[in-house]
């Protein structure tokens, strides 16, 4: 389960989804993880923005936190999503063990 950035720089949402390998069969759960990305990548324009315009430490530090909070609700959504497809067809080819998915939950903790 690997997510490049080359692939979720594409500005289709449908295409960005789509070329995310191993989410499971749901397009709805490829298009909410996108999008959280997304915002998550608006949010770090906007501290980037505020460290150029010497904005205060508290305004940075608070959209810091905007932007780490968006990328692991992405990341839980990606485990989740993988949880899902593990139960509903743990034998498929590719298939996510339970063991990997336990070590990249706790990656994101």
């Amino acid at each position: 389960m690997s997510l490049s950035h080359p692939s979720l720089a594409t500005d289709s949402g449908d295409h960005a989804a789509a070329a995310v390998p191993g989410l499971g069969a749901t397009p709805e759960a490829k298009r909410k993880i996108a999008n959280r990305l997304r915002r998550a990548h608006g949010q770090l324009a906007a501290v980037i923005e505020a460290v150029e315009g010497e904005a205060h430490c508290r305004d940075v530090v608070q959209q810091l936190s905007a932007v780490s909070k968006a990328i692991d609700r992405a990341g839980f959504l990606v485990i989740s999503t993988a949880l899902q497809e593990c139960i509903s067809d743990p034998d498929a080819d590719g298939a996510t063990k339970p063991e990997e998915l336990e070590k990249l939950f706790l990656s994101l903790a």
